[in-house]
């Protein structure tokens, strides 16, 4: 799967030089979660028919940070890679939303994502249907406390269908995240909420993501939380090391370069 990593990398980069307010150092730090999810046989899903019943639904909470979703979409056949070219200009906006073929809701508001997800969870349980529910968000978003809501709901009705997976990259918009609520340890609080928790030491290792996201298909009869600790704006050094990485961009030479490499 590392093909695709790289695959997925320069895409991103040559959307990001197409359309530069797209949130790039988001964007990258979640690359290998998306290539394991969709490369890696953990998520259900059919590109001929995306609103496929048997599909698992996949919420993108941190809908800006996820660009480098479009080339995974365009490759694996949900629409043409020619759409890619035309980023901005057509249904692919710099804010993903539903009309994206493989996106499940509207994403530009942070913090609903989990009580979407619970409520997905909550009537595929009911109607006895055995369909995944993953959903993914940014570390910064957990400030929200409609998501504590969701955390504390999740466990209450054993919704062990539900796995939220967590983009720890430890920067917010405007800061390190430790400077401005200080989350640590998420773990423990996952746990003292009766989380079935799980850790990803190094979120760009590939095979580590694939073999810890496949509890997505366990059930007892509790929901999952998956902390992949990455890095914001991953490949490119200088957004690596900026505590304002999630709103700076990449000038167009110095992207021609890195696709170069």
């Amino acid at each position: 799967m590392k093909n695709k990593i790289e695959y997925v990398f320069k895409e991103t980069l040559k959307i990001h030089k197409k359309v530069p307010e797209i949130r790039i150092a988001s964007s990258l730090s979640a690359i290998e979660i998306f290539v394991a999810l969709y490369y890696g046989n953990i998520l259900k899903f059919n590109p001929t028919n995306p609103q496929d019943d048997t599909r698992d639904r996949f919420i993108i909470s941190k809908g800006h940070g996820s660009i480098s979703m479009y080339p995974i979409l365009a490759d694996l056949g949900f629409f043409a890679k020619e759409e890619l070219e035309n980023v901005g200009k057509n249904f692919l906006g710099s804010i993903p939303d539903p009309l994206i073929p493989g996106y499940e809701t509207i994403n530009g508001s942070l913090g609903h994502g989990l009580g979407v997800g619970c409520g997905m969870a909550i009537g595929i349980k009911n109607n006895q249907k055995d369909n995944n529910v993953v959903v993914l968000m940014g570390d910064g978003e957990l400030n929200e406390g409609s998501v504590w809501e969701a955390i504390m709901f999740a466990p209450m009705h054993k919704l062990d269908n539900l796995t939220l997976i967590i983009d720890y990259n430890k920067v917010s918009m405007l800061d390190f995240s430790k400077n401005i609520i200080d989350l640590t340890s998420l773990k423990d609080k996952f746990l003292a909420f009766k989380w079935d928790v799980s850790e990803i030491e190094n979120g760009h290792n590939i095979d580590e993501v694939v073999d810890k996201l496949k509890i997505v298909h366990t059930r007892n009869n509790s929901p999952k939380v998956v902390i992949v600790n990455t890095i914001k704006g991953k490949g490119v050094e200088f957004l690596e090391k900026s505590h304002l990485s999630h709103i700076l961009s990449i000038k167009p030479d110095m992207i021609d370069e890195i696709i170069r490499k």
